[in-house]
């Protein structure tokens, strides 16, 4: 079992390492464009995503806000699951994150999503959509890439494809988008 472990542990590091700073970079700069405008910023995933999504709203929108001389405006279209379960009943399940977004989406808002397959029906529906209101879409993808990488606007790929590692790691970038601002609040010219 330790032998296990120390793999495991020595796969997620690759996988963290696989990770280019100079692609997060320009990550942080959509979202201070998005707070400097007072643009919307929504997050969506599945399964464990989802769960990153709703972990990256709160640390966007509670702490990175708190030190800010405005709040961020963020939403995790994962979080309401009576509205969820409306439209995958009354539509289709592919449409539950597109339909939230004709509600609440403007053009010039950002639309991030998590996943490790790039190819979520339901995800790609919602890159689909944002492309045609002027959304900024951002693409968190594992090694496969998927549809959701050839749809985004920006794209940062996860060099594997084990759902955990690539859950962890995308929590990682949704972690860095989040205390850039926590911890240096001067980028946002606080």
């Amino acid at each position: 079992m330790q032998q296990w472990i120390a793999d495991y542990l020595a796969a997620q590091i690759r996988a963290v390492n696989s990770l280019n700073p100079a692609e997060l970079a320009p990550l942080v700069e959509t979202l201070r464009d998005a707070w400097k405008r007072d643009a919307q910023v929504f997050a969506i995933g599945n399964g464990g995503s989802a769960a990153n999504a709703s972990h990256f709203a709160v640390d966007l929108g509670k702490g990175a806000s708190d030190v800010l001389p405005r709040r961020f405006r963020v939403l995790s279209l994962t979080d309401n699951t009576p509205w969820i379960t409306a439209l995958g009943n009354d539509y289709r399940y592919d449409e539950i994150f597109s339909r939230q977004l004709a509600n609440y989406a403007r053009p010039g808002d950002v639309l991030i999503a998590a996943s490790v397959s790039g190819n979520s029906p339901n995800l790609v529906t919602a890159f689909e959509y944002a492309r045609t209101k002027g959304v900024k879409t951002i693409a968190l993808v594992g090694a496969k890439r998927g549809r959701l990488a050839e749809l985004g606007d920006q794209v940062i790929v996860v060099d594997d494809t084990h759902y955990g590692r690539v859950e962890d790691v995308q929590m990682h970038i949704l972690h860095i988008l989040c205390y850039a601002f926590w911890e240096n609040p001067a980028l946002a010219g606080a």
